[in-house]
């Protein structure tokens, strides 16, 4: 690999010249011009340059910085101290530009990936459109409040008409655990789209195990369900268990959970638990941080979400998931809520 210095962009060029066109005017007008004016040139290009190219133009910055202090009158504590901060601003630059090679782009081309990632997540959790007399809505908060979290939802709709849903907690939580959530949502959106639904989580759980990640497992419910009839299906990996709440009863039945959690046993099956929706029946799909608190076991969270569950909503059903996850989740876990409602 050529070690030759890469030559400067467009926006490099214009930046360098306004760094010379400052040191210029600070020798034409040393008293009227502040030499500290070479600070905003070096942050416009912390934004616009590329890794590869900004520690060069950190090295021009650091030249004009000598000249411009050459160029002061009088050498006071105030003007050291003023040049002593921008060459501390230099090196954070340039300790900045080596983080960023790692990426291989920065400022706010690396800024706009992001957000096309964080935007193509969130679209992986859009439920397709149902029958007007169906409501299906999910809602995700992460622990650290950002759109990154270890919680995502899949979902898709098949040629027969059938929906899946599945709910996935990755291993950890907040922005740590939310680049595998970013993997593991492309990949799970391709197999849950290419796959039957019985076929789903076995794949799942071979594809985390090929990964070999030192934290690669995840746990997941998966649902199946034909809006025609009502009938459903739910599959679980190790995942808190579903629940159906009957309106016939008004009670809740908590569904069996039996599955192993994804990424740790080869060659695992799991099987599926039906059951039939009826007008007024729901279905809850939750992860931990819905029902698990420090000094709370899961059998009282269950209860409490449950029971926040009959209070908040009061059969209805719409816009039900983000007001669940903001009153009853947990503020210092990721969080998220699947509602399959039949109205």
């Amino acid at each position: 690999m050529s070690g030759r210095r890469p030559p400067l962009s467009a926006a490099g060029a214009v930046l360098a010249l306004a760094g010379l066109a400052v040191v210029l005017a600070v020798a034409i007008s040393p008293v009227d011009v502040p030499f500290t004016a070479l600070m905003v040139p070096l942050l416009i290009g912390s934004l616009l340059l590329s890794p590869r190219e900004l520690p060069w133009f950190v090295a021009w910055m650091a030249g004009l910085l000598a000249a411009s202090l050459a160029l002061q009158p009088d050498l006071t504590a105030r003007v050291v101290g003023a040049a002593a901060i921008q060459g501390l601003m230099l090196l954070i630059v340039l300790a900045v530009a080596r983080r960023r090679l790692r990426l291989g782009v920065g400022g706010l081309r690396g800024e706009s990936m992001f957000v096309d990632l964080r935007d193509r997540l969130l679209d992986q959790g859009r439920v397709p459109s149902l029958p007007p007399d169906w409501c299906v809505e999910s809602a995700l908060r992460s622990a650290g409040g950002t759109p990154f979290a270890g919680d995502f939802v899949v979902s898709t709709r098949r040629a027969d008409g059938t929906l899946d849903v599945v709910l996935v907690d990755v291993s950890g939580k907040g922005e740590a655990a939310g680049t595998r959530a970013l993997l593991l949502s492309g990949a799970f959106g391709g197999l849950l789209g290419a796959l039957p639904a019985d076929r789903f989580l076995a794949a799942a759980n071979e594809y985390l195990l090929s990964l070999d990640w030192p934290e690669g497992f995840a746990s997941a419910v998966h649902l199946t369900l034909d809006p025609a009839t009502g009938d459903a299906l739910v599959r679980s990996a190790g995942h808190p268990p579903a629940v159906h709440r009957s309106a016939g009863s008004g009670r809740w039945t908590v569904l069996p959970a039996e599955g192993a959690v994804l990424g740790l046993i080869p060659g695992e099956g799991y099987a599926a638990v039906p059951l039939r929706l009826q007008p007024g029946d729901a279905v809850l799909l939750y992860t931990d941080g819905m029902v698990e608190a420090p000094g709370r076991d899961l059998d009282r969270g269950l209860d409490r979400l449950l029971g926040g569950a009959e209070q908040v909503v009061r059969g209805h059903w719409p816009g039900a998931a983000p007001r669940l996850v903001e009153r009853l989740g947990s503020a210092t876990d990721d969080r998220a809520l699947v509602v399959v409602a039949r109205l």
